[in-house]
């Protein structure tokens, strides 16, 4: 019964909120509505309750794959369309502005956002040919090409002694 009345409810909200929009059942049984041409999808699924639906709003990246869920929220079932469907603009809306924000460049996405102390940029490594030396093989590589060798040339003595 909760399946079909999902079906339903995906079907109306999907009306609402999109002209264009595809509505598929997941492997888990919620039911998926897509977006393609505003490029986010919205998930229906049921919750822990009797009457409650878990609904989850995320971005769709390029190459049609979807991104994580970036906000979720639980909508009692018998809340109606109109409910459901301004919990879902809230839920895309979220979605939209974490896609709007810049990605953490590398040195500030491991501290939380309240640090006080801010963080000197490192120095950048010396480039081992600006020292002059140029690539330096190491002894580990060193040991692994005198063994390949030795094998070719145990491997070729062998074969002109027998063969």
């Amino acid at each position: 019964m909760v399946g079909a009345q999902l079906r339903d409810t995906a079907q109306e909200l999907a009306a609402v909120l999109w002209r264009e929009h595809t509505v598929y059942r997941e492997r888990s049984g919620g039911m998926v509505i897509r977006g393609e041409h505003v490029r986010r999808w919205i998930s229906l699924a049921p919750a822990g309750g009797r009457d409650e639906i878990l609904v989850r709003a995320g971005r769709i990246l390029d190459g049609g794959t979807t991104a994580p869920a970036r906000s979720e929220a639980v909508v009692p079932l018998s809340a109606g369309t109109g409910v459901l469907a301004a919990t879902c603009r809230r839920l895309l809306a979220d979605a939209a502005a974490d896609a709007a924000r810049p990605a953490p460049d590398r040195e500030t996405a491991g501290r939380s956002g309240g640090s006080r102390k801010s963080r000197k940029p490192r120095k950048p490594r010396k480039s081992a040919r600006r020292n002059g030396r140029g690539r330096h093989t190491g002894f580990g590589s060193w040991v692994i090409l005198v063994c390949v060798a030795g094998v070719i040339a145990l491997f070729a003595y062998s074969s002109a002694m027998h063969g």
